[in-house]
């Protein structure tokens, strides 16, 4: 099924019809809000082409006060992982960390135009040839993520298709949490940022569904 631009599957489209209150996210699928509205993206926008125009589609799927509370904890434990990585091994890695870096500035500058993943590889490469903890603490901080966005937000990670401002997205969540902020209610609302997304009425639906 075909609602606008963004294509569902059946079983998606029927949990979409059985609710009273939805949104498509503005990357897959929906889920449920207080809006009463259909709030749609179609996916066949042009690719965001900054990262201060990415922050609020980032925060946009981080609803949920659990979601963002389990993201917490796993950048949490990623930052142990580097901590610990330091004490083990106090002179290759940090110097890794320091590659980790500067591939992360300079493939962020281009997340615009697709993802960077060479320099994903070599982000999680380098640390984890200088120590075994990286690459644990990683793994640590995607399951918790992933169970935030699969299970709690019931939307697809914007992990997929924007890693890196997703990775930047999630440190300066973690950044203003740890500051107090953002550990419940909406994030935008708290931050005083603009919804993402833009309102339809819901009658829309009807004319634009098609098979």
């Amino acid at each position: 099924m075909r609602v606008g631009a963004v294509t569902l599957a059946p079983d998606q489209f029927a949990r979409c019809l059985a609710q009273n209150e939805w949104r498509f996210t503005w990357n897959l699928g929906c889920s449920i809000v207080p809006s009463g509205v259909l709030r749609f993206a179609a996916m066949s926008e042009p690719r965001i082409q900054s990262f201060e125009e990415f922050w609020p589609y980032y925060l946009s799927e981080h609803r949920d006060p659990n979601s963002r509370r389990l993201h917490f904890v796993g950048t949490g434990g990623w930052f142990a992982s580097v901590a610990a990585s330091t004490v083990i091994n106090p002179v290759f890695f940090p110097l890794a960390m320091l590659g980790f870096a500067a591939l992360l500035r300079d493939g962020a500058k281009n997340e615009g135009k697709g993802p960077a993943f060479k320099h994903i590889a070599g982000m999680v490469g380098l640390p984890t040839l200088a120590s075994p903890l990286f690459p644990a603490g990683v793994v640590f901080a995607y399951a918790c993520a992933w169970i935030g966005h699969f299970r709690i937000e019931k939307n697809r990670p914007a992990t997929f298709q924007y890693p890196l401002w997703s990775f930047l997205g999630d440190l300066r969540m973690w950044s203003l949490m740890a500051r107090g902020k953002l550990w419940s209610g909406d994030p935008l609302e708290e931050l005083g940022l603009e919804d993402p997304y833009r309102e339809i009425p819901t009658e829309i639906l009807h004319t634009t569904v098609h098979a």
